[in-house]
């Protein structure tokens, strides 16, 4: 019986295409060329279904393979192989010959396959990156205007600790407004600053120009776009995300994570985490593992891979949060650690405990236990009722339910 593969190289204007029946001795190949609009995918999926292809393999160097995966998706099988498994040696590169090789490396297993998750999934990576490459912009954003505000001698952010919060945002409309008054720009502060009235007074007795104030009113503005487009995020995220809220919950109650983090991880991993067979397989995936470069029975290079991005950064930031919680089992194993690995190791292996607690919640559909110091009953019911107001604010259905007295698992 014959068994079909047809491998795509794709650019941004054209697809080199190869077809090959591997089950025959011959191997021979049948090569196309095709255009990268829609009449021409509609001629590729006719010319692939001629021939009977039962799996395609793709390599692409971009986001240009997105279009194609999405028009093959209902007729065929895909993979999507790194294009540096599919390297050409030197000097012997052509388009054609990529396909072909792509061919025989698919078929003997040589290829590096590329996780590309379910539609629905795929829809949730693309809103919970967007909401973090928002919070990157308010971030770059607010350093734009603490540079602006030394500049114009305002010493703001020096006494109050939140620059964006409701007294500073006050404070900085006023400024943009043209006020220059230190006592009138003082009395719009919460009297719950930590600061007195007279270092508030001194942090903002500057000297702004007219063109720092109109700079500074343009900021705001562009600060309160962002913050509507990411509130706006949210609601579609978790209205994405409602029916696993049993899921976004298990995570949320982890140290170091919350409503938000737990929300991008299965946006990059699943819900159920059923793509990874293993915890190992999921921190290799994530880059959390240490790298292997052996010769000689000697590792010359334990650096960690690349992997996810998304993945190792929320984890990473979560584990720098978990470290910093008392009585924490992971703020015991990072002391342990911290000695003999120093504190950028030490770090990553706290987070690479969370990934396998990450696997094993969703994999398993279990709670996670904190094997540390049993915390205070008021902080417990503090941690518990910050976590359904985050729940709450977006949009979730949540209550607090007494545990029930019987013996936890330590």
């Amino acid at each position: 019986m014959s068994y079909t593969v047809a491998a795509i190289d794709i650019h941004k204007k054209i697809l080199m295409v190869a077809v090959a029946d591997v089950t025959a001795t011959e191997g021979e190949f049948e090569c196309g060329r095709f255009g990268s609009t829609r009449s021409e995918w509609r001629r590729l999926i006719a010319w692939l279904e001629e021939r009977a292809v039962q799996e395609v393999v793709m390599e692409s160097t971009a986001q240009y393979w997105r279009p194609v995966w999405l028009e093959l998706e209902p007729h065929f099988r895909l993979h999507l192989a790194q294009a540096k498994s599919n390297r050409a040696p030197r000097g012997r590169k052509s388009d054609f010959g990529d396909t072909r090789r792509l061919v025989r490396r698919f078929v003997a297993g040589d290829l590096i396959l590329s996780y590309v998750p379910e539609a629905a999934q795929r829809v949730w990576r693309n809103l919970t990156r967007s909401r973090q490459q928002l919070i990157r912009d308010k971030v770059r954003l607010q350093n734009q205007m603490e540079c602006l505000l030394e500049e114009a001698r305002i010493k703001l952010s020096s006494v109050i600790t939140d620059l964006l919060g409701v007294s500073g945002r006050r404070i900085l409309r006023a400024i943009a407004a043209g006020e220059t008054n230190p006592e009138k720009l003082a009395e719009l502060g919460d009297h719950r600053l930590k600061c007195t009235n007279a270092q508030l007074m001194d942090a903002v007795d500057g000297k702004p120009d007219p063109i720092h104030c109109q700079l500074l009113g343009l900021y705001l503005e562009r600060l309160e776009l962002l913050d509507r487009q990411v509130e706006m995020l949210n609601g579609m995220i978790a209205a994405g995300l409602r029916a696993h809220q049993q899921a976004v919950v298990r995570l949320a109650e982890v140290p170091g994570l919350g409503v938000e983090s737990a929300q991008q991880i299965i946006a990059e991993v699943g819900v159920d985490a059923k793509a990874f067979d293993t915890p190992a397989n999921l921190t290799s995936w994530g880059g959390l593992c240490p790298g292997s470069e052996e010769s000689a029975e000697e590792n010359h290079n334990a650096a960690c891979p690349k992997g996810n991005k998304y993945l190792r950064r929320v984890l990473n930031q979560a584990a720098q949060a978990a470290v910093k919680k008392k009585g924490c089992h992971f703020q015991t194993v990072f002391h342990r650690l911290l000695p003999r690995l120093g504190y950028k190791q030490a770090l990553c292996a706290v987070a690479r405990r969370l990934c396998v607690v990450v696997w094993k919640i969703l994999h398993d559909e279990v709670k996670y236990v904190e094997r540390g110091t049993k915390p205070s009953p008021s902080a417990a019911r503090q941690r518990a009722q910050k976590l359904v107001r985050a729940l709450r604010h977006l949009g979730y259905t949540v209550e607090i339910t007494r545990p029930e007295p019987a013996g936890s698992v330590g």
